[in-house]
């Protein structure tokens, strides 16, 4: 488990290079292989899947297109979709774009087939389902959450050291979020020096994306965020608390800088982000994972596999995507990347279970993971302002935590106000 879809993007976050140039459906070759093209970001852990492919069926080539950042791929992406022309035979999707595909179903091919039928569960592929029953992506990975530690500063604190003891601390199978609040205030207590978690947008995010409908309507896409009790309560909750914060902003200079420098003591990790956290903190030892979360289950990021209609090569291209997203490549990806499998078949495989993770006490963390996937049973509701509400939200913590430059009431009030411009 060495690296994610975004340990990359933390390396290249001042560039939105792609790393690999040309997007576009490729013709046959003129040594009569049919060339596919198909575009991810960051890391997928597609390299040696890609190879095996063109192994098994020597009548096609595959060019692969990566971008350095998911940023970099959403805007050729979105360009390309307008223009009508540009886009590879599959295109990776990051979920948070899923709106826009299904906001043209007309552009992208139908993947329903007996074949895949059963293979994620309801709520993954809800998202990329219409509502007359087209499927246009295939789940490539899911984002399942636990508590990453330090057991160190744990010890140093007084509290649970032991990964089944610190879930318990959490409160088990019945953790709530008040609970995780009082145990980062236990922590403070001691006054050992780092703070309890890194960032206090992450928390309120990630606690958001346990509620279905928090952002917009589903029923007339209204955006309802500033109205929304529940959100609100979250952002009070979450400022009361800015105490336990280390008031960094994920993803800058001085977050990354923190892992090296003992400034917090807890993350909320998706799937994905243990990767990043190995990466950030080499040479740190005292990481562990537990498995536990505050409020039960719930997914942050994943990706899907998509066929825009502008390919030439339709079938094959959908019949690589099916390949690429069947459990066992699903396993192989998992092992290359850290990108956690969607399908239920790969998460419930023995191969998995046996998954652990050395920089992490040898925490078994495809045990861990499949448990805490398990949990999941819904996404939120996102809509088309998804991702402009999401980030005016951050921004709204972000003054207060990080910046320290508005109130919290104060700061509440522009995120309303940046909400209207939306509209």
């Amino acid at each position: 488990m060495r690296s994610t879809q975004r340990a990359i993007a933390v390396l290249a976050a001042a560039s939105l290079t792609v790393l690999a140039a040309g997007c576009g459906s490729s013709d046959d070759g003129g040594d009569g292989k049919t060339t596919l093209t198909i575009s991810t970001f960051s890391e997928w852990g597609y390299d040696d899947l890609l190879k095996e492919y063109e192994t098994l069926h020597p009548e096609i080539t595959i060019k692969n297109n990566r971008f350095a950042t998911s940023d970099a791929a959403k805007e050729q992406f979105q360009t390309a979709l307008g223009a009508g022309s540009g886009l590879a035979d599959v295109v990776g999707v990051d979920n948070s774009w899923m709106p826009q595909v299904m906001q043209h179903p007309d552009k992208f091919v139908n993947l329903a087939s007996d074949k895949v039928a059963g293979r994620w569960k309801d709520w993954t592929a809800k998202l990329a389902t219409t509502n007359d029953g087209k499927l246009l992506g295939y789940a490539t990975d899911i984002g399942p959450q636990s508590i990453a530690y330090r057991s160190d500063l744990f010890k140093a604190a007084g509290l649970p050291t032991e990964r089944e003891a610190v879930a318990e601390l959490f409160g088990g199978d019945d953790a709530t979020w008040d609970e995780f609040f009082a145990v980062g205030e236990k922590f403070m207590a001691a006054k050992t020096g780092p703070a309890f978690y890194d960032a206090s947008a992450s928390i309120a995010t990630s606690w958001g994306d346990q509620y279905e409908v928090l952002w917009e309507d589903p029923k007339s896409g209204d955006i309802i965020a500033g109205n929304n009790k529940d959100l609100r309560n979250i952002y009070d909750t979450v400022m009361s608390h800015d105490n336990l914060s280390a008031h960094l902003m994920r993803w800058s200079d001085d977050w990354v800088n923190a892992f090296q420098n003992n400034k917090f003591a807890v993350m909320l990790a998706p799937s994905w982000m243990l990767g990043v956290i190995e990466g950030n903190a080499a040479g740190v030892t005292g990481w562990d994972i537990a498995d536990v979360y505050p409020g039960g289950g719930v997914n942050s990021g994943g990706s899907y596999l998509t066929v825009p209609t502008q390919s030439k090569h339709r079938a094959e291209a959908q019949a690589l995507a099916e390949w690429l997203t069947a459990p066992e490549q699903q396993l192989k990806a998992f092992k290359a990347s850290g990108n956690f499998p969607s399908q239920v078949g790969a998460q419930n495989s023995e191969e998995l279970q046996k998954v652990t993770d050395p920089f992490f006490n040898n925490a078994p963390v495809g045990k861990i993971l499949a448990n805490r996937a398990s949990k999941i049973t819904t996404l939120p509701f996102k809509g088309a302002n998804y991702s402009a509400i999401t980030a005016a939200f951050n921004n709204a913590i972000n003054r207060v935590s990080v910046d320290k430059s508005d109130s919290a009431e104060k700061s509440w009030g522009t995120f309303v106000d940046d909400l209207k411009a939306l509209k």
